[in-house]
């Protein structure tokens, strides 16, 4: 009898997720018959419930918003990078029944940034300041960038994540969002915020062709704000190449194998093909 292991991906709304998509695909590829992947419609508060109440079954578990703090806290050990992040996308199942967080939206950050171009040294600028924000303060740590600008609506945001930038030793500096065109000349661009809100500064930013431009949206794609970047001949880089990213190193803790990138990357474009 096949053995039965499961895994999902947890958050509020969770019904757009691609995770399944990618995962399940990646089972498939790898050979492991009795594996699923599922989405499971989860707020914060309702983490630690989730969790305490998930059989031996289970593998593993993806976390989006809003449960990334959440997930850390539920954690019995944590990756050196969810601590100091202070936020986990994943949860991966121990043989004693324990739970451990990391979070690969650090690693998959880089990776994709890295393809993009992105070398040491540079600026940053981050729009946003929320969960996704710290996970790029951290790649930004690990690129070695000269220092890192963060535009947010809320100044308390910014003083938010000084704490996780001082643990990463990166040197931050705060900025108001109503001089996000001016600080997105740097080296690299990252935005963090939900959809529509980087809309208007399409057409404010003066854009520099050789900025690197990542936009953590991928629907719609593409974005104004990655399309004007494009037409003004920066590389841009979406959020669909960090859910793959971050989705092969999820697949690799989860199951132990190594991951069938190609495959969970042409079922991942097959379906947002359709």
């Amino acid at each position: 009898m096949t053995a039965v292991h499961r895994a999902a991906v947890v958050g509020k709304p969770i019904a757009h997720s691609l995770s399944p998509v990618i995962h399940n695909a990646g089972y498939v590829a790898a050979g492991l018959t009795g594996w699923s992947y599922t989405r499971i419609e989860c707020a914060a508060d309702e983490v630690p419930a989730l969790v305490a109440g998930l059989g031996p079954e289970w593998a593993g578990l993806s976390v989006t918003m809003p449960g990334k703090e959440a997930a850390l806290a539920v954690a019995d050990l944590a990756s050196p990078v969810a601590a100091a992040v202070g936020a986990a996308n994943t949860l991966v199942r121990r043989p004693d029944r324990s739970w451990y967080a990391d979070n690969t939206d650090v690693s998959g950050m880089v990776e994709v940034l890295t393809s993009a171009g992105v070398s040491a040294g540079g600026t940053v600028t981050v729009l946003g300041a929320g969960g996704t924000a710290r996970a790029a303060l951290a790649a930004a740590a690990r690129l070695g960038a000269a220092g890192v600008t963060v535009v947010a609506r809320r100044a308390a945001a910014v003083d938010e994540l000084r704490p996780v930038a001082d643990a990463l030793g990166v040197p931050l500096t705060g900025a108001g969002w109503d001089t996000a065109a001016t600080h997105a000349t740097a080296d690299v661009v990252v935005s963090t915020v939900p959809k529509g809100v980087a809309d208007p500064l399409a057409h404010q930013v003066r854009w520099r062709a050789g900025t690197v431009v990542f936009d953590a949206l991928y629907d719609p794609w593409p974005t104004p704000l990655a399309a004007a970047a494009s037409a003004a001949g920066c590389r841009v880089v979406s959020g669909l190449d960090l859910l793959l990213a971050q989705a092969v190193g999820q697949f690799e803790q989860f199951t132990g194998v190594p991951a069938p990138r190609a495959a969970m990357a042409e079922a991942l474009a097959a379906h947002r093909a359709r």
